[in-house]
């Protein structure tokens, strides 16, 4: 029986549907065009500090040398759908060298200006036009070096068309990820143009009300996505700079809101300068975000607590992030991925077991195939992903793809002893189709220096036979090697190191995995305890230690 909260965002669905469909055609329209004009602000009040792109800036993809191209021709080549969104949202504007002559950028825009500044479907995307009003404005110093009157009037009045766009489209958007960032360039356009405070004071007025719907009391995103958290601290960091540097005064929800984001951010950051890999989080290198951070002088107070159901247990070298959290109620879970009481586990500052990442940078196929549940570090019962997936194609355009089953985690515990370092929780996941809860315990071994860990199958269900799976997946780069007495393998990190992971199972196997994290699809090997689980209780115990 389908539930009250999957109908609702079916009905909304399909009047998102028609309501796109309509807009699209409204926008190509003369009429369209002209209700976008209003009046060109005279100046840039002041100009922004072109630093805080660097935290946006992820990849060097466009780091080329601008004086070799030819800005007739930027524009023409043929580009897939993802190279135009990259080009057309100019964020590579924060990877040239800024001693270029400033010229050849301003021919550059002036072509975009001629060719696009009337809607077309990509590059007038929101979240498109948003990065490229944000990059325009925080790189207005050396766009407009040396300007005249005509291209500077062109592109101030380019930036406010494409801003009263987003305005009026604003109330549509149903992606907080996206409203964040159409909010930031909305405010930047406050804040830049006397003649547009009002825009400054509907951005402060709808980012209030997105950070009360998309947080919890803790500052964690709702959709319990690490990667979330960051784009909400970096789109936070941007506006605050700026309404100091406008020498307007900051709202106490602002301040208190980053600094709960930069404090668990900083908490759950990983040796790698990374996320961990949870529910729709990639791999993406904080580095530059933090040389942003300290440059600006902002001092991060320390967490002391875990929050976003992430927890940590650490000794010395031996770092484990464990994830212990229910889904995210059904229109946050468009990025959920299906591992209850997955791991990831460092040592020595180098990563060893890690989940799948998140495929949102490689395709469709590799973003549907990183949320199941066999592509994370847990257990995984009868080939069967632990949360299924509304197989609807309107809710999914509308919404992406939003989990349609729940659960709970129970008895959670973490310990900090003498002589060790534990988490556990439990999971019903598998209750109801298959009988089955799974408890999970990770221990460091302060002693000894191990892992150990313990998978506990309890069986609820009598007469039935249930194929179980414990895997291990490798962090790229790293190989494993079953030993010849077959419950062992040695994983090797470098030429003269290794660690040993070790089962009293009979089924322990090597397999060949790939990894989603990246921007492509990396080979990498998962190291899987199989078994078959009988009317009774199943206790799997495995350890991770270093080869003497």
């Amino acid at each position: 029986m389908i539930g009250i909260r999957t109908a609702y965002l079916y009905l909304s669905a399909v009047k998102i549907k028609f309501i796109k469909l309509f807009r699209r055609i409204y926008f190509t329209t003369g009429f369209y065009k002209s209700s976008l004009k209003s009046r060109t602000p005279s100046q840039f009040f002041f100009f922004p500090n072109s630093f805080l792109m660097s935290s946006f800036i992820n990849y060097k993809k466009f780091k080329f040398k601008i004086e070799n191209i030819n800005p007739n021709e930027f524009w023409d080549n043929n580009y897939t759908s993802k190279e135009k969104k990259e080009l057309h949202n100019f964020l590579w504007l924060g990877s040239i060298d800024r001693r270029v002559n400033p010229s050849i950028l301003r021919e550059i825009v002036s072509h975009w200006n001629s060719q696009n500044l009337k809607y077309r479907n990509l590059i007038w995307e929101t979240s498109v036009i948003s990065k490229r009003i944000m990059s325009w404005i925080l790189n207005a110093d050396i766009i407009l070096k040396n300007s005249n009157f005509a291209f500077k009037r062109n592109f101030l009045e380019s930036i406010i068309i494409q801003t009263n766009h987003l305005k009026k489209n604003f109330k549509f958007e149903t992606d907080n990820q996206k409203k964040i960032e159409i909010i930031t360039s909305i405010i930047l356009t406050g804040l830049v143009f006397k003649e547009y405070k009002e825009n400054y004071e509907y951005g402060i007025k709808e980012l209030e009300r997105l950070l009360k719907i998309s947080l919890d009391e803790d500052g964690f995103p709702l959709t319990r996505n690490p990667d979330d958290l960051f784009n909400f601290a970096k789109h936070l960091l941007v506006i605050k700079e700026n309404i100091k540097d406008s020498m307007e005064f900051i709202p106490e929800f602002l301040e208190k809101t980053l600094e709960k984001n930069l404090s668990i951010l900083k908490n759950i950051t990983t040796p790698l300068n990374n996320l961990p890999l949870f529910n729709g989080s990639f791999e993406i290198d904080l580095t530059e975000f933090y040389n942003c951070i300290d440059k600006l002088n902002i001092k991060i107070k320390k967490n002391k607590r875990d929050t976003g159901n992430i927890y940590l247990i650490k000794n010395k070298k031996d770092l484990i992030y464990f994830e212990a959290g229910s889904p995210p109620e059904k229109n946050f879970s468009s990025k959920y991925q299906s591992g209850p009481l997955s791991f990831e586990y460092y040592s020595d500052d180098k990563k060893i077991i890690t989940n799948s990442g998140f495929g949102v940078n490689i395709s469709g196929k590799a973003k549907f195939l990183s949320r199941l549940t066999s592509s994370q570090s847990t257990l995984c019962l009868n080939d069967t992903s632990i949360v299924g997936f509304e197989k609807n194609s309107i809710m999914s355009k509308a919404y992406g793809f939003l989990i349609n089953k729940n659960f709970k985690i129970t008895d959670l515990q973490t310990k900090n002893e003498v002589d060790k370092v534990s988490v556990q929780a439990e999971h019903d996941a598998y209750l109801k189709n298959l009988g089955c809860l799974h408890k999970r315990s990770i221990t460091i071994d302060k002693i000894n220096s191990k892992i150990l860990g313990s998978d506990v199958l309890v069986n609820n269900k009598i007469n039935q036979t249930i194929k179980y799976d414990v895997r291990f997946h490798l962090f790229p780069g790293l190989t494993a090697v079953q030993t010849i007495g077959g419950s062992t393998a040695l994983i090797q990190i470098s030429k003269n190191r290794a660690l040993l992971f070790s089962t009293d199972e009979k089924v322990l196997k090597i397999e060949k995995s790939i990894f989603f994290g990246g921007n492509k699809v990396l080979n990498n090997y998962c190291i899987v305890i199989s078994g078959r689980l009988d009317t009774s209780d199943k206790i799997i115990n495995w350890e991770i230690s270093k080869k003497s």
